[in-house]
């Protein structure tokens, strides 16, 4: 996911910074390695920075470009809520 789209799926969307905030300052429970930005880029504000972030995401599998970018349009997901109001509005 992206921190701007975290914000949009709470009726936010202009609070993308907001969003990685609270991912670093939030509960380190969660799976905040999985938020990047628009461009699939990595957060330098992440434990060990951009090359922390890169760690964690290819020990789970992700590929990242030469750029430290993941390649959001594949990997993006929503929640299957949000994907049935979508094709419903299409519809």
């Amino acid at each position: 996911m992206t921190y701007g789209q975290l914000a949009a799926l709470c009726d936010s969307p202009r609070s993308a910074r907001i969003v990685g905030s609270i991912a670093h300052f939030g509960d380190p429970d969660l799976p905040w390695h999985r938020v990047v930005n628009k461009q699939g880029g990595l957060a330098s504000g992440y434990p060990g920075g951009r090359s922390g972030h890169r760690q964690v995401l290819e020990h789970e599998g992700f590929a990242l470009s030469d750029l430290q970018q993941v390649d959001v349009a594949k990997l993006i997901w929503w929640p299957p809520e949000h994907v049935s109001k979508t094709s419903q509005t299409n519809e």
